[in-house]
């Protein structure tokens, strides 16, 4: 069986102290580690922001990490990555890229709109569907000591299914971890990931992202046939 395809997206290789050689490696680091999948990693510093048509043919799941420089990615790019993702390919969204075009896109709505505070306050991370694919082998609840509040109201549609609901020191709660589908496409949103505290190096982030990666992954790629259609299908 051919290992799944995966991209692994940054918007650049800054170094923070938990992540000297940038966060992209971070993450295709312990994906690689598994085992389970051919990595890839493009930065949005590249040429098309790295994710050429070859690029995105040629990847089942895209993993995309971002944080300040959204208003910065080419619209034509925007859309090359819907394309895909309505024909099949998944898309995992984590962190600050729940202010990204491409989720706002998906979603209809202003994504950027949510509570947020940056003390390095202890998130309780819950996970409310233990049998959903993207859960498994993911404790009742973790702690994150140090980590950016996220808070309601969270600007987007009810989501397919929420999986992780997040309790912050200072009272706020957040639908941290979410799923949609849209066209042939599965999207994964999940917020912990602050790029100062070391949350990607936790086994439980490391083990939800993995999941997500293999529950994201596409069944099949159908040809998608529209418009006129003068002949009767018997």
């Amino acid at each position: 069986m051919d290992k799944l395809k995966v991209t692994v997206w940054n918007e650049n290789e800054k170094a923070f102290e938990p992540y000297p050689r940038g966060i992209n490696h971070a993450i295709a680091g312990f994906l690689r580690e598994s085992g389970e999948f051919n990595i890839r990693e493009a930065l949005q510093t590249q040429p098309e922001h790295g994710l050429t048509e070859e690029v995105l043919s040629g990847t089942d799941v895209l993993v995309y990490w971002a944080h300040s420089h959204h208003h910065e990615m080419d619209d034509a790019i925007v859309e090359r990555i819907q394309r895909s993702v309505l024909g099949g390919m998944g898309l995992i969204l984590l962190h600050s890229a729940h202010a990204s075009k491409i989720f706002s896109r998906l979603m209809g709505t202003d994504t950027l709109r949510l509570r947020w505070r940056d003390v390095g306050e202890l998130e309780r991370v819950w996970c409310i569907e233990p049998s959903h694919p993207i859960t498994q082998g993911v404790p009742e609840y973790f702690d994150i000591p140090h980590s950016e509040m996220y808070g309601e109201n969270f600007q987007i549609p009810a989501p397919d299914e929420l999986l992780f609901l997040s309790w912050y020191e200072g009272g706020e709660v957040f639908r941290s971890g979410c799923t949609f589908k849209r066209g042939c496409g599965k999207i994964f949103f999940f917020s912990p990931g602050h790029e100062t505290f070391p949350i990607y190096h936790m086994p439980e982030v490391q083990r939800i992202i993995t999941n997500s990666v293999k529950w994201a992954a596409p069944i099949y790629r159908p040809d998608i046939v529209t418009g006129n259609t003068p002949d009767f299908i018997l």
